[in-house]
């Protein structure tokens, strides 16, 4: 066999290889023999069929089986010998597999790129500091007793904080538009959810009251066809509700789960649940630090292929997601290029960090595992059930050690660079879209 690498743009490699005909005619041979025992032939006893015969019925067929796995082997046999790493399946160009002159093909693909790991030591790592202060207690339990509002029917006229429940019609250029029209929709006046002066104007009705609204979309409103344009809305009110609030008293704290009431008990609950909220934000945060940390230090080269392969994955992930929330498949216009740069991140630090998880040699460290699937069976009627569930099958197993395996290259990274420590406020780091 004669092989010969080429290299084209970037990662991508074309290997020619040749395969004497000997070595097919062998195989081809031998299967035809074998044929000759079991080939069922009009005039021919089962057994008795000359080779003659066999090969003019089935040697076609069995030199176009051999080529397929001639191809297999002798490419798998090429990439061993050139020392390549396919990251890809090969593009396979067949230029001669005419009986007698044996095969001839190119088979073109992506292979992995070498990396070596820099040296994380100059790379500044941010480690986010919270301390939950009683402020941040109190704000936590406003926002608890805001969502167990109730609602009452009010005769006064609207105000901010209030429900308004109307029927309203859309008119665009003087004509009714689609989705412009409902009946029966409760806006909470001052939650600022609806468009630009739709809320502000509602302020002040009273019941049965009727009322015109003239406004505009926003230009980067998410229906396009709307986006930008003058609006007039016609609005018939049919309810108005003002809120009322639970006192933050020992009944306040039963409904939460304190089962005496306590108020102390009550706080120092609320602070466990937006502790472990936070060590998850701070968590999440430092990973996310972590990762772009080894993007910047080790700037590697990616194989197409990957990158094609995972923008597909992601499409295919966010068009389950629109369906899941009620899109029809027609409205949903998506193409892998628009997540190229996502796949493009996500590829690379899958190399970079499997070359790390093989140069230190780091494995899941198996308390950890068990650790983190007693944490998860802990919140269930029957932990026991839950933590043979993740140890009888190797799959879900292998996701949980891939996680820890996760954290601890994290950690790795962490040890190796430098560690800054930047103070928060609860507020910066759980809602930093507020900023």
């Amino acid at each position: 066999m004669q092989v010969s690498v080429e290299s084209a743009a970037g990662l991508q490699r074309t290997l020619k290889v040749a395969v004497p005909e000997e070595t097919i005619e062998k195989v081809v041979a031998t299967r035809l023999q074998s044929l000759t025992r079991t080939a069922k032939i009009k005039g021919f006893r089962a057994g008795k069929v000359p080779m003659k015969v066999v090969k003019q019925h089935y040697g076609q067929q069995v030199r176009q089986e051999v080529l397929g796995e001639v191809i297999q082997s002798s490419f798998y046999e090429a990439v061993t010998k050139e020392k390549l790493r396919p990251a890809s399946s090969p593009s396979i160009n067949t230029e001669n597999d005419e009986a007698g002159k044996g095969l001839e093909y190119t088979a073109t693909f992506d292979v992995y790129p070498d990396i070596k790991i820099a040296d994380m030591s100059g790379q500044k790592i941010e480690i986010p500091n919270c301390e939950i202060s009683d402020a941040d207690i109190d704000g936590m339990i406003e926002t608890i007793r805001q969502q167990q509002v109730s609602w009452k029917d009010s005769s006064e006229a609207a105000g901010d904080g209030d429900k308004v429940t109307i029927d309203f019609k859309g008119i665009i250029d003087g004509e009714a538009f689609e989705g412009g029209e409902g009946k029966g929709m409760a806006v909470e006046l001052g939650k600022g959810r609806m468009i630009k002066g739709f809320e502000d104007g509602l302020v002040g009705v009273t019941m049965d009251e009727e009322r015109g609204l003239d406004l505009s979309f926003p230009e980067d409103y998410h229906a396009k066809e709307l986006a930008g344009k003058d609006v007039h809305f016609d609005i018939k009110v049919t309810k108005i509700e003002s809120a009322a609030l639970p006192e933050i008293d020992a009944e306040f704290a039963k409904r939460l789960g304190v089962a005496d009431g306590d108020m102390d008990k009550m706080r120092e609950e609320v602070k466990a649940n937006m502790q472990r909220e936070l060590d998850a934000i701070i968590k999440n945060k430092t990973k996310q630090e972590v990762m772009d940390k080894l993007l910047d230090a080790n700037k590697i080269e990616v194989p197409a292929a990957l990158i094609e392969s995972e923008s597909q994955n992601l499409m295919k992930q966010m068009s389950n997601n629109l369906l899941s929330q009620g899109m029809k498949p027609d409205q949903i216009t998506l193409e892998p290029s628009m997540f190229n740069e996502q796949a493009q991140r996500r590829v690379a630090l899958g190399l970079i960090m499997a070359e790390i998880v093989k140069d230190q040699g780091l494995e899941a460290d198996a308390a950890k595992v068990k650790n983190y699937i007693d944490t998860v069976a802990s919140s269930y009627e029957k932990p026991d059930e839950v933590v043979k569930w993740y140890y009888g099958d190797k799959q879900r197993l292998n996701e949980v050690e891939s996680m820890v395996l996760e954290e601890q290259l994290v950690d790795w990274v962490q040890q190796q660079a430098q560690q800054e420590t930047k103070n928060y406020t609860f507020a910066e780091l759980m809602y930093p879209e507020k900023k």
